[in-house]
């Protein structure tokens, strides 16, 4: 009889005899996520952002022959893409990133370079990041040095990412791995290339997937650096202490907008465009054919539509059956879809009767409610990926200026492009005089954009009021009026 410890040893003794190299473990990650479901929502996500909805694939069949399905190609077959998507995609997108990001810090040193990386080229790529989020339940953002040395961003497509998360949270990582295709020679012929990488604290390997085995790729450098230094004038390859990849979240499930929004907004086009056929095919009817003097239906339809005329026999004639249908019921149930499709998406639909309704500022919170929830979710998420990115940042800094900063406090600042009451907004700010300090009352201020800048020309302002008004007391006195 094996003892317990016995078959233990047995089983790690099997184990070892079967350990599995990085390339299987690679093959075997990039099997699973190219059929995964996560990838397959990425895929739909971009595909509906972009109009390419599951209408378009429709087809009007009829029985033919036998009772097999066939093509109705005498019917209308309209494909209309309402895209939703777009709309609230871009809503949420320009909502909490249309406006720039504001990166505050107490350290006028630390403010400067902070400014001059996270410049306009950044807030742009952080607004299409946000954009990905949406589509696909999370963006990547990769942290690299160009070609000029300077510290860099660039947006990784998601269904090109396979993560392999430290924990269950997915807050930290192990490793990255990558797949994407390129275009290259082969002789005269253009041909595709999957590429594979893999992202450690180690380096990056670089792999050609052909037919299904990994080969090294000797040509871009089977294992490299995350990035190469100069020092001594002498190129010194360097890793980070962390997998150059940062996350950003749509929500902390990782789901994409269209997840919840998929299934109403196939319902709305399908009966948009059923309504439409509807209304083309209505003005043919449906004809009764008594004695037809003819061959077959074909031609009498055929009659019908060039001559205007049908020839019948004896006691022959032709009637039509109208075919009417419910518009009301089919108006009720678009506009039943159409409100869904802006809760269930957390937008603020333009077209709803609220929209025209009472301007004042609580009726506005009250109409932003759901997309202000969205974007509250997503700025938690985008808070803790700018803080894993801020590592990076000051990494590079004290590298390239031996100064640390890795002890301040730094604010990323969401600016909302909020729909507001100005009057309203402006007579609270002036309300608040005395109570609150000058630099709240502009920074909530509808006509600031730049609160240091506001208080900055207000100073000079009054230093410029306060010269005129002595210059003016001091020509009075040389004047001799002592009044």
């Amino acid at each position: 009889m094996i003892t317990l410890m016995e078959q233990i040893a047995q089983i790690i003794k099997a184990g070892a005899n079967s350990v599995m190299t990085l390339e299987d473990i690679i093959k075997l990650e990039i099997s699973e996520w190219l059929t995964s479901e996560e990838r397959n929502w990425m895929l739909i996500g971009e595909r509906y952002y972009r109009g390419d909805s599951d209408i378009l694939q429709r087809r009007r069949m009829a029985i033919g022959e036998g009772g097999a399905q066939i093509d109705a190609v005498n019917l209308a077959n309209n494909k209309l893409v309402n895209n939703f998507t777009r709309k609230l995609v871009d809503q949420k997108v320009g909502y909490l990133l249309g406006l720039p990001l504001t990166i505050q810090t107490n350290n006028e040193t630390y403010q400067k370079l902070l400014n001059e990386i996270f410049d306009k080229n950044f807030l742009r790529t952080l607004k299409n990041v946000g954009k990905e989020a949406i589509n696909k339940g999370k963006a990547w953002l990769h942290v690299y040095y160009n070609e000029e040395g300077k510290l860099s961003f660039k947006k990784i497509p998601s269904e090109e990412v396979i993560p392999l998360w430290k924990d269950a949270a997915h807050t930290e990582l192990d490793a990255v791995i990558r797949i994407y295709d390129i275009e290259g020679y082969e002789g005269m012929q253009k041909r595709i290339y999957t590429k594979v990488e893999f992202w450690d604290r180690t380096g990056v390997k670089r792999y050609v997937m052909d037919s299904g085995n990994l080969i090294p790729d000797v040509e871009a450098g089977e294992l490299t650096s995350h990035f190469v230094a100069i020092i001594d004038e002498q190129e010194v390859p360097m890793n980070w202490e962390r997998v150059p990849f940062i996350c950003f979240k749509y929500n902390d499930e990782e789901l994409p907008l269209i997840k919840f929004i998929k299934s109403l907004i196939d319902d709305y086009d399908k009966h948009m465009s059923d309504n439409s056929n509807n209304l083309e095919d209505l003005p043919n009817s449906i004809y009764v054919v008594r004695n037809y003097d003819g061959t077959d239906l074909g031609e009498f339809r055929r009659n019908l539509s060039i001559y205007r005329a049908v020839k019948v026999t004896d006691e022959g004639g032709v009637d039509t059956l109208s075919l009417d249908f419910d518009i009301e019921a089919s108006k009720t149930h678009l506009e039943i879809l159409r409100k869904n499709i802006y809760e269930f998406g957390r937008g603020v639909d333009t077209q709803s009767e609220r929209f025209g309704g009472d301007k004042s500022g609580i009726a506005l919170k009250f109409l932003y409610a759901d997309l202000d929830m969205d974007a509250n979710i997503i700025e938690t998420e985008f808070q803790a990926a700018l803080e894993q990115l801020l590592w990076f940042v000051n990494q590079h800094i004290a590298n390239t200026t031996g100064q640390d900063f890795s002890n301040e406090k730094v604010e990323f600042i969401f600016n909302r492009d909020i729909l507001i009451n100005e009057t309203d907004t402006i007579n609270n700010v002036k309300n608040s005089i005395g109570i609150l300090s000058e630099e709240t009352i502009l920074a909530n201020h509808p006509w600031v954009a730049d609160v240091r800048a506001e208080l900055e020309r207000i100073r000079k302002e009054r230093a410029a009021d306060i010269e005129q008004s002595y210059g003016d007391l001091g020509q009075n006195t040389a004047d001799g009026d002592t009044t």
